[in-house]
């Protein structure tokens, strides 16, 4: 089995769906309000290419990864530079989205 490759977790990008969360929303006890607050844009995580960085958000690792793995073991994705890719958490209301690069 080949070792994993480090990959680098970028934050680039955090978005709030406003116009979501006031249509979709009504009559809920609890409603997201702005962006999401585990992260900042700049923020760098490094994997090992198989385990989640110190730091990192559950729920958001849970979505991104398949393509740290993805990239860590060597493989890559149709479309961008190989070695990276851009993702995103699959929170509707506040998406927050990834650059992933492979430490080669």
């Amino acid at each position: 089995m080949v070792a994993a490759k480090p990959v680098r977790i970028t934050v680039l990008k955090k978005t709030f769906n406003q116009e979501w969360v006031d249509e979709y929303t009504e009559g809920v006890e609890w409603k997201p309000e702005g962006c999401c607050h585990s992260f900042e844009e700049g923020q760098e995580f490094i994997s090992d290419g198989t385990n989640m960085p110190e730091g990192f958000s559950d729920w958001a690792w849970t979505d991104i990864h398949k393509y740290v793995v993805l990239l860590g073991r060597g493989g890559n994705m149709l479309g961008v530079r190989p070695g990276t890719t851009i993702t995103s958490c699959s929170d509707g209301f506040r998406p927050v989205f990834y650059l992933l690069e492979r430490m080669d």
